[in-house]
């Protein structure tokens, strides 16, 4: 389950996807596939999740991991490769790790 508090631990990813509408269920598929059958099973692996872009242009997959160690050991590994390769044949992609500055929540009445 996500955890979202400030600090830097867990590494939290937010990887935006570019993807021509007609593609987009493709994208979604295989990173579901990939995600579903070996990301998820590396060592620090806690959560993804997968947001489809209304306008039919985006895909943006929201991941947390233990550390930049475990999600770049989990990257060396020969595993996920082909299916990340084909989806940069479907998508332009733009990635990013992040530290969460702030949490906000609703005021409890």
């Amino acid at each position: 389950m996500p955890t979202i508090s400030r600090g830097r631990t867990p590494l939290t990813l937010i990887n935006v996807f570019t993807v021509p509408p007609e593609k987009q269920d493709e994208l979604i598929a295989l990173l579901t596939d990939v995600t579903r059958h070996n990301v998820r099973h590396h060592k620090g692996f806690i959560s993804a999740s997968l947001h489809r872009g209304i306008d039919g242009n985006k895909v943006t997959m929201y991941a947390q991991w233990a550390s930049i160690e475990d999600y770049q050991s989990m990257r060396q590994n020969s595993g996920p490769a082909p299916a990340l390769e084909q989806a940069l044949k479907l998508a332009t992609f733009d990635p990013g790790m992040y530290e969460v500055a702030e949490v906000f929540l609703p005021d409890k009445a």
